[in-house]
């Protein structure tokens, strides 16, 4: 069998906080980086074009579209020759260093062609002593060696590869996924803000399967919380890559988007979402210095913050609960939803 040519397809928007750090552990492992970069503001073109394995491809499009863009990357990808595995990542993640090692790797380079590889993905934090991961991993479905086969993608929470039925899995354990998106909580926050906002305009999802959705990365158990392994790290860590640190902001674009959601909708139509923390009137001063601050007051009523507290309170079980948990989750979830929620 042909060895193949390895290549990651990632797309970029606004990623400059990580994508050096990315870009220098994937040219580790893979023999061409593709990049579609949806017109960036913050120097992520720039950083990109400095590694010479990165082909820069622009994403013309205006609007948020995971269909769109891995039919870009992965039309792109497809101008190679030659037998092809590819790897479909996104910028806060990483290849635990174990593939330098691991049997697994020489395994994923000699799956036939159609195979999918799917590995378990681990959000990792840090604070100002500590480097942790979240041990509940799911699988991740992000390799494919590529037999030419259709991509039916969705507008968002698409698989990013080819999942022809009945394909063959092959699924890692060794080498994980590592993702780094806790590692600037706020950055992490801020984008699920947007997130629960943009399914209410265009999914009309409920506001309760949201809070469910993107909160489990905030929320896990401590005895789910472990050291991240020193193999996971320490060879990227041989070739002059720091991995524990991170240089955080105060807001960030998806905080704009949101503001303009506001201004567009009105705030009442998001009450019901978990994203009345936040001083927006404070944000609107940050991302828009020059402008007279505009203010825009809590909508929730009481019922509505009570919910969220429940939500919040709840949140840390709700992926492992004991049997009492779980049948008062179903009877208080299952009343919130004939309220609308």
């Amino acid at each position: 069998m042909q060895t193949p040519v390895v290549i990651c397809v990632t797309p970029v928007l606004n990623e400059a906080w990580i994508l050096e750090r990315f870009l220098k552990c994937t040219s580790l492992w893979a023999d061409h980086i593709i990049v579609a970069d949806q017109q960036s503001t913050d120097g992520s073109r720039e950083i990109a074009k400095r590694f010479p394995k990165v082909r820069l491809v622009e994403n013309p499009g205006k609007k948020y579209d995971e269909q769109e863009r891995q039919r870009r990357l992965l039309a792109e990808a497809r101008q190679i020759p030659g037998a092809r595995l590819i790897v479909a990542l996104d910028a806060d993640e990483f290849l635990t260093a174990n593939f330098l090692t691991s049997p697994e790797w020489n395994s994923i380079l000699h799956a036939p062609p159609g195979t999918v590889v799917s590995f378990r993905w681990v959000h990792v934090e840090t604070n100002s002593t500590d480097f942790n991961y979240n041990a509940i991993a799911k699988a991740h479905t992000v390799g494919f060696m590529d037999d030419g086969s259709d991509h039916e993608g969705k507008v968002i929470h698409s698989a990013r590869v080819p999942l022809r039925p009945g394909a063959r899995t092959l699924q890692l354990n060794e080498i994980k996924l590592m993702h780094y998106c806790n590692m600037d909580r706020g950055r992490y926050e801020s984008r699920i803000r947007w997130y629960q906002c943009w399914e209410q305009l265009n999914l009309r999802r409920r506001p309760l399967e949201l809070y469910r959705y993107y909160h489990v990365g905030l929320s896990a158990q401590p005895q789910f919380i472990k050291p991240v392994p020193q193999e996971w790290i320490q060879g990227y860590a041989e070739q002059g890559i720091d991995m524990t640190s991170v240089t955080r902001g105060d807001h960030y674009w998806w905080d704009n988007e949101v503001l303009q959601f506001f201004d567009e909708h009105g705030t009442t139509r998001f009450k019901r979402l978990a994203i009345w923390e936040t001083n927006w009137g404070k944000l609107h001063g940050q991302v828009h210095p020059d402008q007279p601050r505009k203010r825009y007051p809590d909508p929730r009523s009481r019922f509505d913050r009570l919910v969220h507290w429940w939500l919040r309170k709840t949140q840390p079980h709700y992926l492992a609960p004991s049997s009492s948990q779980k049948l008062h989750y179903w009877l208080v979830q299952k009343a919130l939803r004939i309220l609308g929620w």
